[in-house]
């Protein structure tokens, strides 16, 4: 193993609870790396927490053991699993949709459930509240460490158990491409898609492009404009919008320093539509 476990919660960073999960892990194996991935995602976002893993996830070695918390079913019966991806990475989480993202660009190949009479922190069996300290961290830790195999987390479970987010796939409709507004790029406001490279170039967009582009979310239009394509930001002036490919290779929507989502009043999510004609 990598001995390598990265966080992410929407725990944020205020108060002791993401110590704890250091210090648990600690507690297992000292010598053991952990990394933040983010304490920022909003409360309660299971989507946002599964973007924010597949923009990571790959770019870590092989074998790291990602730790995921954002779990407003805490305490009822859904599932808390380990799950290995086709890269051969480890995701511990509850089973409420975190994977979605994963497992549609990567695959997610072997699931397990977590065994909790082995795998879950000493004399924690009364909390039903924090199992990102008793049970998420304190399995990562141990199978990242060694002490158990994966095997060893608990019974296999059919992939067809995994609970996946509703999500709108990037497609050539009539004379347009339809998509979805995966994720907000936050601190700049930049709208991020899931329409690819390949799939834009292929419908015959070129840099330069003037691209009529409409956003809207279940009922309303919240933006009806033609933006050129550009290849970099220095090539348009401040404040104008542009239309980009953004570091995963899909088509992002911005306004030279300033923010589209503000100005536009448009988030991100499955119920939020971007439709691109030439």
């Amino acid at each position: 193993m990598a001995k390598k476990i990265v966080l992410q919660t929407d725990f944020g960073l205020e108060d002791g609870a993401v110590s704890a999960m250091y210090g648990v892990a600690f507690s297992v194996d000292p010598s053991l790396g952990i990394y933040n991935l983010t304490h920022e995602i909003p409360q309660y976002n299971i989507w946002e927490a599964s973007y924010r893993l597949y923009q990571t996830v790959n770019y870590w070695p092989k074998e790291t053991v990602f730790v995921s918390v954002v779990d407003p079913g805490v305490g009822t019966e859904r599932l808390s699993v380990v799950a290995r991806t086709a890269d051969n990475h480890y995701i511990v989480t509850p089973n409420n949709g975190t994977l979605t993202h994963l497992q549609e660009s990567v695959g997610i190949v072997e699931l397990r459930q977590i065994d909790e009479t082995v795998n879950r922190l000493p004399n924690s069996g009364e909390s039903y509240t924090f199992h990102g300290r008793d049970v998420y961290v304190y399995t990562a830790a141990r199978l990242a460490s060694g002490v158990i195999s994966f095997d060893e987390v608990g019974p296999l479970c059919n992939l067809n158990q995994l609970v996946r987010l509703p999500h709108l796939q990037a497609e050539v409709v009539h004379d347009g491409i339809v998509g979805n507004i995966d994720i907000l790029d936050g601190r700049f406001g930049n709208l991020w898609t899931n329409i690819s490279r390949e799939l834009l170039f292929d419908y015959g967009v070129k840099y330069g492009d003037n691209i009529e582009v409409t956003i809207s979310n279940t009922y309303t239009i919240f933006y009806q404009n033609k933006i050129q394509i550009g290849q970099s930001f220095a090539k348009s002036r401040v404040g104008d919008p542009i239309l980009f490919i953004n570091s995963l290779d899909k088509l992002g929507v911005a306004i030279n320093q300033g923010s589209f989502a503000s100005a536009h009043h448009i988030k991100s999510g499955d119920n939020w539509k971007i439709q691109i004609k030439k």
